[in-house]
């Protein structure tokens, strides 16, 4: 397997710099660390990002996530290994993921049992990290990136590394 191009961001280190911050900038507003590498994992998987859902689920194992957990992502619905806080983050994660896929695509049911468990700092926390892997996964699905190629580069060291000390 080869990419079909050079990462995006790798050929703009300004939109690497950009996506970097904004990633920091996700991370206020109190979505526990875990919840967010959860819910990049769902939105990978939807998406067919093979790149993200080796990188996050390797960011999950490498903070402590359970085999258990890491197998139900896909379907956390019927698994009973996740909180309700976490239940109600994945949900808004899939209604955000595939906005077309439904007439009313974040309806008020998913909404307000997210809203029941986070705050706004929190919600807002949680729109960008959806609104970023997202951003990631298109990049990564549209190039043809390959999964665990990204472990190679040093700027993807030092993103992981950087990831890491913030835990």
């Amino acid at each position: 397997m080869h990419a079909r191009m050079n990462s995006p961001v790798m050929i703009v280190p300004e939109a690497m710099q950009a996506l970097l911050a904004f990633a920091k900038a996700a991370e206020k507003g109190g979505v526990p660390a875990r919840t967010r590498d959860l819910i990049t994992l769902r939105a990978s998987q939807i998406n067919g990002c093979s790149v993200c859902v080796d990188m996050h689920a390797r960011d999950l194992k490498n903070a402590g996530e359970t085999d258990e957990r890491l197998f139900a992502v896909a379907a956390w619905r019927d698994a009973p290994w996740f909180t309700d806080a976490e239940r109600a983050a994945l949900a808004l994660t899939e209604a955000v993921t595939r906005l077309s896929d439904r007439a009313d695509p974040v309806p008020d049911e998913i909404w307000n049992e997210a809203a029941r468990h986070y705050d706004e700092p929190a919600l807002a926390s949680l729109l960008l990290s959806i609104a970023l892997i997202n951003v990631w996964n298109r990049l990564n699905v549209a190039t043809g990136q390959v999964a665990g190629e990204w472990r190679k580069s040093a700027e993807a060291r030092r993103a992981v590394e950087s990831r890491s000390a913030a835990r």
